[in-house]
């Protein structure tokens, strides 16, 4: 075997084990709930006495009365990581941040179903196998009783570099359809405001930050959140 054969099959096999370390790695712990930072105790009698700052009324320093409901109150976004939704989410994330001073934002990823999980594992093996085949097929049908190679056997092996690329590029975009969920799902303390699977659509920031509005407001929420 020269030199381009052991790169040609030396390279799917890292690019195989790459994928195989990504598909079982346990995914990253959730990060724990936030907790406002509790200022340090100071004795009473060394207490300084506190400065009250005199501000404008200005329209840009005014409140919005939205921010007060926030503290203690969940938001997780579960979205398709493999569909580049991250960065749709983490804006979310920093609106719902702002509008709202408190409240805990939780990003996680929303897995696929299970048939399709299984079948993108089976997708690098089968690779594998095809390309094992393109390069030294000669010598491993006549090891399982084939001795007349059948027609798109000697298709694949007169293009031996064309077949090998296809291969790798039809099995990735495989792997990665079955991977994708297409999701984008918004729970509010476990309650269902968005879903982009019922929806067919991403929501605005303002419909959000009302939903999430609209659902913190209501008196069980404020009744709960005030204990």
């Amino acid at each position: 075997m020269d030199r381009a054969q052991l790169i040609l099959l030396g390279l799917p096999i890292f690019l195989f084990c790459s994928d195989l370390f990504n598909l079982f790695t346990p995914p990253p712990p959730k990060p724990q709930p936030h907790r406002p930072h509790q200022p340090p105790h100071i004795p009473h009698q060394h207490r300084p006495a506190a400065i009250i700052p005199e501000t404008l009324d200005f329209p840009s320093q005014k409140t919005s009365g939205l921010g007060a409901i926030g503290y203690g109150n969940t938001v997780e976004i579960n979205f398709c990581v493999s569909c580049s939704y991250k960065g749709t989410a983490v804006t979310m994330k920093k609106m719902l941040e702002t509008a709202f001073p408190g409240l805990d934002v939780i990003l996680a990823n929303y897995p696929p179903p299970a048939p399709k999980r299984l079948l993108a594992k089976v997708v690098p093996v089968a690779q594998m196998g095809v390309i094992g085949m393109i390069v030294a097929g000669d010598r491993i049908l006549p090891m399982i009783g084939i001795t007349h190679p059948p027609a798109w056997f000697h298709s694949l092996r007169a293009n031996r570099f064309g077949s090998m690329a296809s291969t790798w590029l039809i099995g990735n975009f495989l792997q990665s359809y079955l991977q994708s969920s297409g999701a984008f799902e918004v729970h509010c303390n476990g309650e269902l405001v968005f879903s982009k699977l019922k929806e067919g659509r991403f929501p605005g920031e303002i419909e959000l930050r009302d939903l999430i509005s609209k659902t913190l407001t209501r008196p069980s929420i404020l009744a709960g959140s005030s204990y």
